[in-house]
């Protein structure tokens, strides 16, 4: 029976005080006491590659004495690949970026091409190294091989990479610019009361809380909309949490409730705002409702308002998905949603190691369904639509002269 816990307190004791031909001659030593299936797991233990510990093993078998000063000459061995080519992690990640899915703050990133598909084009810019060594630099980048996840709404469309990298291009222009840049979206709709709440928090053992066992509306209490604005530049969410229907009204109201309390301040100078949004839901590309109220918002703000949405089918990789809402999840998880004003305190102190900073109010107002948008209305729009893709792509611009 191997003692994992006892070898590696030891190897960690002595490694810094043995040389490279010591420090194998251990994990053999362990390995040949272990027995049948010790060589792989005191590499396990210890981050010994097996095929250094199997020429441990051939060391100890032979008897060979254990020569003392340097075991290889100064500057001796390999040079590390970023040394030899130092240009290439930069470049590396030049590839990489425009591709990067979710949160780039985050610790953890993933890249959705393969390793040989990247090699393949570092090759093209000069540089001469492996897939694997591809995938080495990039988990010391904190990228990670990730597995398949139920994120798809729908059918990939031809142009969903180049409509990512036409968001980004435009995204990163804006943001050079120091113009606003948010990312909008509502997040699930929650029933309010003391209903079960995903998530496990510590209480004493045995007590935990005590919830409804069924998910019936509770019609004096209702539900509750949340609707977010991520400000990418500032690291900081603006939750408004509707009582009623989630209507594109409610989600430009919460738009106008940001500029008016926060974006006018921080953005001073601002020419245009420019929001990233999914192809669906309350702001999606095809509802008409949605323009309308933008263009009133730009008409009362002065500034053109410029929509860039997601490609069918990648919602969940909305920048608020993974900087603002998955945090709210983890702070509210286990606890029951009882009021609105719970919910609002939840949501007001999510934060997080990067200084993410999230204001949440109640919004009481009713916006009704159905409401219909005419053709003359949808005409009287000054909207700009791009070359690429003008259905998600498209700029609306102040219909009053605010020059004079």
């Amino acid at each position: 029976m191997i003692d994992d816990a006892l070898i590696r307190e030891h190897y960690e004791a002595l490694a810094p005080h043995l040389d490279e031909r010591r420090r194998r001659l251990f994990a053999a030593t362990e390995a040949r006491h272990a027995g049948y299936g010790g060589i792989a797991a005191i590499s396990r233990i210890t981050g010994i590659a097996v095929s250094t510990i199997g020429r441990g093993l051939k060391e100890l078998a032979a008897g060979l004495p254990i020569a003392s000063g340097r075991v290889r000459q100064a500057g001796a061995g390999r040079k590390p690949v970023t040394t030899i080519d130092p240009t290439l992690v930069k470049d590396l990640l030049a590839l990489v970026a425009p591709d990067e899915r979710g949160d780039p703050m985050s610790p953890l990133r993933w890249t959705c091409k393969s390793l040989r598909r990247l090699k393949l084009e570092v090759a093209e810019l000069g540089h001469d190294v492996s897939h694997r060594m591809i995938g080495k630099l990039l988990k010391e980048q904190n990228f990670s091989l990730q597995a398949n996840s139920k994120t798809r709404e729908g059918c990939n469309h031809a142009d969903r990479n180049a409509q990512f990298a036409h968001i980004n291009q435009k995204v990163s222009a804006a943001l050079a610019e120091n113009q606003p840049v948010i990312s909008v979206d509502t997040k699930k709709k929650e029933l309010v009361g003391d209903f079960k709440n995903n998530g496990r928090e510590w209480r004493p053992r045995g007590s935990p809380e005590e919830v409804r066992v069924h998910d019936f509306l509770i019609e004096e209490l209702g539900r509750a909309v949340p609707y977010g604005v991520y400000d990418l530049a500032d690291n900081a969410g603006w939750v408004g949490v509707g009582v009623g229907y989630d209507t594109a009204a409610f989600a430009v109201q919460t738009i106008r409730r940001w500029w008016q309390g926060i974006g006018r301040c921080r953005y001073p100078g601002a020419e245009r705002l420019v929001i990233t949004a999914d192809g669906g839901g309350s702001n999606g590309s095809r509802v008409r409702l949605w323009k309308r109220e933008l263009q009133r918002l730009a008409d009362e703000l002065g500034i053109s308002i410029e929509v860039h949405h997601l490609p069918p089918g990648t919602s969940k990789w909305n920048k608020i998905e993974h900087r603002l809402f998955s945090f709210i999840s983890m702070n509210w998880r286990a606890k029951p949603l009882v009021s609105y004003q719970v919910i609002i305190d939840l949501i007001s102190s999510t934060t997080t190691k990067t200084g993410l900073k999230v204001h949440c109010e109640l919004d009481p107002n009713e916006y009704p369904k159905g409401v219909t948008v005419s053709d003359e209305e949808m005409a009287a729009l000054n909207i700009e639509r791009d070359a690429f893709h003008g259905e998600w792509n498209y700029t609306l611009k102040p219909t009053i002269d605010r020059s004079d």
